[in-house]
């Protein structure tokens, strides 16, 4: 029998099979012979998962995390990307975001329905307010026209479509990033306007990640990571900070805190 364990010198951990790979060929061996074929291997059952490994965070400084959003030369994109940055979201959360859950008073996003199923609420920078507020009013230009052409309604989770009939067409439901064209929803056969594509934002990152230069492998995800880092250094307490990103346990959040403590801040070379 092959090792699953990365730890162990055996043939799969030789070929270089990332973790991910060897559970997945683990599960697939389990379903195979205990739901397919309905034989019994003790032996596969007590195989031990694969560990992955623990990396560091990549972490912009706030002027590379600054020229890498100056380069995002679309206003959507640029406007994304700042959310991503300055309110700590993941990728879909900020494209799920709803137009009734963007709160410019309590300067607040809520965030529905996040990782794990949970609610939470983070920030809303001031400084997005006014281009927020422009978009917004773009977008419900938009939505306008949608219902004027017979369309205008949009994708409601669980069972909230039969309980609110006029929800979808309402413009506190719509997507704050709808997608730029209507298409037919596969799951009920309605035309309707979705989000954006996470794609758009993501390949846009890239290309901005070149034009800034940066040596970093930056992605979308990295400036949720910076947005939590440059929290620290600004000595708020990781309570808060988990609590604004939403994470379960506050072991999750620590993750950031290695990258406080390099060797860099506190101890000095002997060569310097």
């Amino acid at each position: 029998m092959l090792p699953v364990d990365s730890t162990s010198a055996g043939p799969l951990y030789r070929g270089k099979i990332t973790a991910s790979t060897q559970n997945q060929a683990l599960s697939a061996l389990l379903f195979l012979y205990g739901q397919v074929l309905r034989i019994k291997l003790p032996a596969l059952q007590d195989v031990a998962r694969a560990r992955r490994p623990k990396r560091l965070p990549v972490v912009l400084t706030r002027e590379e995390a600054r020229s890498l959003l100056d380069a995002l030369a679309h206003p959507t994109f640029s406007l994304m990307g700042w959310l991503l940055y300055g309110s700590g979201l993941r990728l879909m959360e900020c494209l799920r975001l709803r137009v009734k859950d963007v709160d410019f008073a309590y300067r607040q996003l809520v965030v529905r329905d996040g990782k794990g199923q949970k609610d939470r609420v983070t920030l809303l920078p001031e400084r997005l307010h006014r281009p927020l507020r422009l978009h917004l009013a773009k977008v419900k230009a938009l939505h306008e026209e949608d219902l004027a052409q017979g369309y205008g309604s949009v994708y409601l989770p669980f069972a909230l479509e039969r309980k609110y009939p006029q929800a979808p067409r309402a413009w506190e439901w719509q997507y704050v990033f709808p997608a730029a064209r209507i298409s037919t929803d596969p799951r009920s056969g309605v035309n309707r306007r979705h989000h954006a594509q996470d794609k758009g934002l993501q390949n846009a990152v890239k290309a901005a990640v070149r034009a800034a230069g940066l040596t970093k492998p930056a992605s979308c995800h990295t400036l949720r990571h910076s947005f939590a880092t440059h929290l620290l250094e600004s000595g708020y307490d990781i309570r808060t900070i988990q609590e604004l990103l939403g994470h379960k346990e506050v072991e999750t959040t620590m993750i950031y805190t290695p990258v406080l403590n390099r060797p860099g801040l506190a101890v000095k070379s002997p060569a310097d």
